[in-house]
């Protein structure tokens, strides 16, 4: 037994009557949407076998299953990022679990710097595509065919037409959303105003440091992702804000809100 096998093995026998269809992966400061849930079921990643730890301040560290928008979801309070240590492969964990208990759809948060001016701090963006700047990827290593195919087709990795429809929800909720290209860098430090130029030229429009491991993981095993980034800074370099975790954190917490509103009436509309 694989060890995604194996944990989503532990993950199911916790789950009742609920087969949750619908997955999210709450970013930095967005986790309050998981106490929107129903009836939930709350399961500690420290209880499921081979998962790793969240170790960043304001990522619980847990699924909670449950009721929202109507739907049954799963939802990660918290998420793994590639600076806390964790191996690439292991990014990949969670999505797999989440496949292998039934998720089909995957909607991913994340909070981000802007490159746009004209889009500030308290924005929301829908991602349209990204640009992997951290020269790694969760697939490298053996392939298990069983989870998906070696070569995996990216070309419309964050879904169209689930991104019309979160467009859709967001007009029906009066939110205004942007949209644009997300850039993945590593961290833990924030970029420096040389690198956020780079990002520019190259067509990112806002850059973090999480969602592009998870992204390839779920297109790998099949599943369908749509995803937002909640916009708390502009850039290195284009203001005097110093950058820190603590003031990602405030300002993610101002916008989620909307957030919340925008991902329930999202998942509400799902057929």
């Amino acid at each position: 037994m694989s060890e995604h096998e194996a944990a989503a093995q532990v993950l199911a026998g916790r789950l009742g009557g609920l087969r949750p269809r619908i997955g999210i992966i709450l970013g930095s400061g967005l986790g309050g949407l998981a106490e929107r849930i129903a009836d939930a079921v709350t399961v500690p990643f420290s209880e499921l076998p081979g998962m790793p730890r969240s170790t960043v301040a304001g990522h619980v560290g847990q699924f909670v299953i449950g009721r929202l928008g109507g739907r049954e979801v799963i939802a990660m309070q918290g998420r793994l990022h590639s600076y806390e240590g964790h191996p690439y492969p292991a990014l990949a964990l969670p999505v797999r679990v989440m496949r292998a208990i039934g998720v089909e759809t995957l909607f991913i948060s994340n909070a981000a710097g802007s490159l746009k001016a004209e889009m500030g701090p308290g924005s929301l963006m829908a991602i349209s595509d990204h640009l992997n700047w951290s020269g790694f990827n969760p697939l490298i290593g053996a392939n298990d065919d069983a989870v998906g195919p070696r070569f995996v087709d990216m070309s419309n990795a964050y879904d169209r037409d689930l991104r019309a429809r979160l467009h859709e929800a967001a007009a029906a909720e009066g939110i205004k959303l942007h949209e644009g290209v997300y850039a993945w860098y590593t961290g833990p430090n924030f970029e420096t105003p040389a690198e956020i130029r780079a990002f520019r030229i190259l067509g990112a429009d806002a850059v973090g440091m999480s969602t592009v491991p998870e992204c390839i993981a779920a297109v790998h095993c099949g599943m369908r992702v749509v995803a937002v980034s909640a916009i708390t800074n502009l850039a290195a370099g284009m203001d005097r804000t110093t950058l820190s975790h603590e003031h990602t954190l405030a300002e993610s917490r101002k916008l989620a809100t909307r957030f919340e509103r925008l991902v329930e009436s999202f998942i509400a509309g799902l057929g």
